[in-house]
């Protein structure tokens, strides 16, 4: 089955969707002003992590911590206990105990702006770094989360085994205007319909479209059809 619309149409019929959920936790609290190093920070928390928990630990710890200064005076144990329960909350309590060294030592005490940069510091990878890019930066930047990279292959856009794939097919084929806009639909999308077990495909806006309806109608009436023979 090829898709039967633009990818840019399905984002608009998405966004006019997900437009009554909640903000993701990291465009929320960028949206209410908490500085760069703070945004870097939550992003760091956010992976592998649900955006409820990312947004409470994430303000635990910017009661404390404003700048590196800050979390520089926290000991690893300290910063644990206030990110705690995110996932993998004593690897990122290492990883924001050593940020502060590598961004003093090699960046002059700035946070990077480029991809290749970004992913030098600890804790950081391409999903994040792309994150950072087009949240704080505003700058075109795809960032390919689980939610983007399932929900494409699972409406039949795309035919990728791993994020990077999906993100360098996105590279080549999405218009730039709608690389910001792809994770922050796809996400809400993904956390309240179209989800990895149970997706809520009767109210989907975008169903007609997708292979994995398509599949399940074919099923039913496979089922139906056996179940009238007997």
């Amino acid at each position: 089955m090829e898709i039967k619309v633009k990818i840019e149409k399905i984002l608009d019929l998405l966004s006019q969707q997900v437009s009554e959920f909640e903000l993701p936790a990291v465009d929320f609290l960028y949206s209410k002003k908490f500085n760069n190093f703070q945004i870097l920070i939550s992003i760091i928390l956010s992976s592998r992590t649900k955006d409820k928990t990312t947004l409470e630990s994430s303000l635990r710890l910017f009661e404390k911590v404003s700048n590196c200064k800050d979390l520089q005076k926290l000991t690893n144990l300290q910063i644990q206990k206030l990110i705690y329960p995110v996932g993998f909350y004593k690897t990122k309590a290492k990883n924001l105990k050593k940020l502060c060294f590598v961004l003093n030592k090699d960046f002059n005490s700035k946070i990077p702006e480029t991809i290749d940069e970004l992913i030098k510091l600890p804790g950081i990878g391409r999903k994040t770094a792309n994150l950072y890019i087009s949240t704080v930066l505003k700058k075109p930047a795809i960032c390919v989360d689980t939610h983007v990279h399932r929900i494409l292959n699972r409406i039949g856009y795309l035919n990728t085994r791993t994020p990077y794939e999906t993100e360098m097919f996105l590279r080549k084929n999405l218009d730039k205007l709608y690389w910001k806009k792809i994770n922050f639909v796809l996400v809400l999308f993904g956390q309240n319909i179209c989800r990895p077990i149970g997706p809520k495909c009767n109210i989907c806006k975008i169903k007609n479209y997708c292979l994995h309806y398509e599949k399940i109608n074919k099923q039913n009436s496979r089922n139906k059809k056996i179940k009238n023979q007997k």
